[in-house]
C-alpha cells in the first residue's frame, strides 16, 4: 500500500462520511497486507481511529493493540491511542498504567507527547498534560508545526492552570524559523 492508495481511499470514504466502512477496509488492508510504504501497524492505527470516529471504541482499542503487537512504524506510539481509549472507555486506572509505561521506555516521539498531552488534558489532569506537552516541545528539533501544535496545546493547559506566561508560550509570537533555532532541554 503507499501513500498515494492510502489518501484515495481516506478521501472516498469521506465523502461518504462512514467512519465504521472505512475503519473495515482499513483492517482489510492490514489483514492482507504484504508491503508498501505504509506499514501494517499505521493501517491499524488509522482503522482504530477511524473505529473511534464511529463510536466502537471497543473495537478501537483492539486494534490499537494489533499495531502494537505488530511492531511496526506507526508514527504516534500505537500506546496513546490505547490509553486514550481506555479514558473512553472509563478505564482510568488502565489508562495511567499505559501512559506510565510510555513514560518508562526509551521511545519518545514528538507526536506521542502530543497525544498523551492532549488526552490527559481531556480526562483533567493538566499537571501531567502540562509535562508531557513541555517534555515535547524540547523533543521536535526542527519540525516546526509538531512544535507549534506542541506549543499550542502547552498553552492552553497553562491558561487552565491559571500560569503565567513563559518563555515557551513566547515563542507562539515568534517567527516559525525562530522556533527550530531553539535548543532543547529536561524539563524544569
Amino acid at each position: 500500500m503507499t501513500h498515494e492508495d492510502l489518501d484515495q481511499l481516506l478521501e472516498k470514504a469521506l465523502l461518504l462520511d462512514d467512519h465504521g466502512a472505512l475503519a473495515k477496509q482499513l483492517v482489510g488492508l492490514a489483514e492482507a497486507y504484504e508491503s508498501g510504504d505504509i506499514s501494517r501497524a499505521a493501517i491499524f492505527v488509522l482503522a482504530a481511529e477511524e473505529w473511534r470516529q464511529a463510536g466502537q471504541p471497543a473495537r478501537a482499542l483492539e486494534l490499537f493493540q494489533r499495531a502494537l503487537e505488530d511492531g511496526g512504524e506507526a508514527g504516534t506510539d500505537p500506546r496513546a491511542g490505547i490509553a486514550d481509549t481506555l479514558f473512553e472507555l472509563d478505564r482510568p486506572d488502565e489508562a495511567r498504567e499505559v501512559i506510565s509505561e510510555i513514560a518508562a521506555g526509551e521511545r519518545r516521539d514528538p507526536s506521542t507527547m502530543l497525544y498523551v498531552a492532549e488526552t490527559l488534558m481531556a480526562y483533567g489532569d493538566l499537571e501531567a498534560a502540562h509535562s508531557w506537552a513541555t517534555e515535547g516541545v524540547w523533543l521536535c528539533g526542527g519540525d516546526e508545526d509538531m512544535r507549534e501544535a506542541l506549543l499550542r496545546t502547552r498553552y492552553r493547559i497553562r491558561v487552565d492552570l491559571g500560569l503565567p506566561e513563559d518563555d515557551l508560550d513566547a515563542l507562539l509570537d515568534t517567527e516559525p524559523s525562530k522556533l527550530s533555532n531553539r535548543g532543547g532541554g529536561a524539563l524544569g
